[in-house]
């Protein structure tokens, strides 16, 4: 644990000066381009007759860093998961069913459910008599219509009173993952900030084409008009999966809402801290998006 804390004591301070050393660079105007400084740095370091012990040493700090970034983004999703699952099965799921079976006496959760069921109804009696004017089906009285409405009315109402039911165990069972979640975040704010400088060393490692080819792979998947038929998908089965109405205008206002403000986040982003750090990536991601 001593090692290990002492690793993690100077693998912050590398990064402090890292920070520190980046603002004045970004702050400060230099007559000498930064190019040939990194390119003396670099030999100075070379030179250094420590330098394999601190290669050494790097490598051990980043090797730190990948294995508590890995295992922790592991934690972060498979601990929610597991939670969700379990409680669901074991505790949200007898204690759900106990109370819809003995005080729920309406199958639907919304209106929405109910129209549901009546369009599927109708499209099963059209069905019957379409198969019946084809010659599929030999006799189609009245008498066999109505049994066979009533059977699939049946099946409408079960299928519907198990999406009700599954709908309530998904609220409360989801409720305790983010619980699990918003935990583990507030526990380990040593775990988040190793990850995030994991993160940003991976990110802004990548060449300036990748880092302009994801900006317009995120922009153009989540903000791009390409996608509201997409945000209608989701939207719908989460509403579905909460068992919440499906409410058109919300569902329109959001589209027209919600891409636009994450529009706004990217551009921020790139004009307020890319720009600063890697302006050729900008440069690129411009020309690219042109």
């Amino acid at each position: 644990m001593k090692k290990i804390q002492a690793l993690q004591d100077k693998f912050n301070k590398l990064i402090s000066e890292k920070k520190s050393a980046s603002r004045t660079s970004l702050d400060e105007p230099s007559v000498i381009p930064r190019s040939i400084g990194r390119t003396i740095e670099k030999l100075k370091r070379n030179l250094n007759p420590n330098a394999e012990t601190e290669v050494i040493q790097e490598f051990r700090r980043s090797r730190y860093r990948t294995i508590v970034s890995i295992r922790y983004l592991l934690i972060l999703v498979l601990v929610p998961f597991l939670m969700n699952q379990l409680a669901k099965g074991i505790i949200i799921s007898p204690l759900v069913n106990s109370f819809w079976n003995n005080n729920q006496s309406n199958i639907y959760l919304n209106s929405s459910q109910e129209e549901r069921a009546l369009t599927e109804l109708k499209n099963f009696e059209e069905k019957l008599r379409f198969d019946f004017l084809a010659g599929e089906s030999l006799a189609l009285t009245p008498e066999i219509t109505e049994k066979k409405l009533k059977q699939k009315a049946s099946e409408l109402a079960q299928k519907y009173n198990l999406e009700s039911n599954n709908a309530l165990k998904s609220i409360f069972a989801d409720l305790l993952s983010v619980a699990t979640f918003v935990a583990l975040l507030v526990i380990g704010k040593r775990e988040i900030a190793i990850f995030k400088s994991f993160i940003d060393e991976i990110v802004y490692g990548l060449s300036d084409s990748a880092k302009a080819f994801l900006i317009i792979l995120l922009t153009d998947l989540f903000v791009g008009f390409h996608s509201s038929h997409g945000w209608e998908v989701i939207l719908e089965n989460t509403l579905q999966h909460f068992g919440l109405p499906e409410n058109k205008d919300f569902v329109f206002m959001f589209i027209a809402t919600f891409p636009v403000v994450l529009d706004v986040i990217f551009k921020y982003w790139i004009f307020r801290y890319l720009n600063r750090v890697s302006p050729s990536a900008v440069a690129t991601y411009r020309n690219m998006n042109e």
